[in-house]
């Protein structure tokens, strides 16, 4: 099964045993509806037709909340995987920003090509590419390098060539299908394209505006059972990545920006490399913040001392966990 580079499984390697004290912090879990609201996520199934702009602010008035953003613009015309961060989860969007995604395309080709060519053109596409975005793009039309993971075709009908590709985010499908084209020498559209995944947000959860809501007036009515489904606590969107759990002893430090050294943590996950995004979570799996890694998982098992995490962001609010006491 094709998978994009986040997508694998590390095992959690225990440095120190301890126990978190239930008198502090919540497991996110545990959290209630209004504390989502607050502080979570939804992965939404864009509509064709409005702007990502737009449906967030959909997402805003069903929901009732202050706030509402969206992470990785989607074209008006193009449907599938929008995550949207409620209130003070807003902050956690532009670390999906640079996330791999998956999409599913349906490309024309402008005229008759054997399968078997088009199988063995398309290959050439996976590793790195050189494109600029099309001209009606959001950003400045230079070239620039993006990393192709995979590309699966799915089905091939006539002109029609249906595919799953994962990439590097910001490249520009539709560069990738007039590519095709002109290597193929026929030419080729992008005829529809879905987005599939955002880090761990695909196309097996994701929610449409209308069961958005229908949940939150249920919720409204206290039947909590689907919007419950539906938005995420904070943490789903780090679930991706490489993580460190602390000593409740440690977490208030953090939260007033202290960087993490190796005596506060007590697990971590193997094959963490140095200057790796990395997040830090108290041993109830809540996130505190994230930032770069200074050393490697080897170094912070087999050193007593020194700076394993600079803080980059900080999520989680003061006074949840008890200062240190000297």
């Amino acid at each position: 099964m094709n998978k994009l580079p986040y997508e694998r499984e590390r095992s959690v390697i225990t440095r120190e045993e301890a126990e978190t004290d239930k008198k502090f912090g919540k497991r996110p879990e545990e959290r209630t509806i209004e504390e989502n609201l607050d502080f979570g996520i939804l992965n939404l199934n864009k509509p064709q037709g409005p702007t990502s702009h737009q449906v967030s602010d959909y997402v805003k008035k069903i929901l009732e909340v202050k706030r509402a953003g969206h992470s990785g613009t989607l074209d008006p015309n193009v449907t599938g995987v929008l995550p949207i961060a409620l209130n003070r989860g807003t902050r956690i969007l532009k670390l999906l920003l640079k996330t791999g995604k998956e999409y599913v395309c349906l490309m024309h080709l402008h005229d008759d090509v054997s399968e078997e060519k088009i199988k063995k053109t398309m290959k050439k596409f996976i590793g790195k590419v050189i494109q600029k975005p099309p001209v009606r793009s959001a950003v400045k039309r230079v070239e620039r390098e993006r990393m192709i993971y995979y590309i699966e075709i799915l089905e091939i009908n006539k002109r029609d060539v249906l595919f799953r590709i994962g990439c590097e985010a910001g490249t520009y499908i539709r560069t990738i299908c007039t590519a095709v084209g002109k290597q193929l020498g026929t030419g080729a559209h992008m005829a529809e394209l879905v987005r599939t995944k955002v880090a761990m947000f695909n196309d097996a959860n994701w929610v449409s505006l209308h069961d958005l809501k229908d949940a939150y007036e249920f919720h409204q009515e206290n039947d909590n059972k689907d919007i419950k489904k539906i938005i995420y606590p904070i943490e789903k969107a780090v679930q991706h990545l490489p993580k460190v759990w602390v000593f409740d002893s440690a977490v208030d430090s953090l939260c007033h920006g202290a960087d993490l050294n190796i005596p506060g943590i007590s697990k971590l996950n193997e094959s963490i490399e140095k200057n790796e995004l990395v997040a830090v979570m108290t041993l109830k799996d809540e996130l505190i913040c994230i930032g770069n890694s200074e050393m490697d998982s080897k170094d912070i098992l087999k050193k007593k001392k020194g700076t394993v995490i600079k803080e980059k962001k900080v999520f989680m609010e003061r006074g949840v966990y008890p200062k240190r006491k000297f």
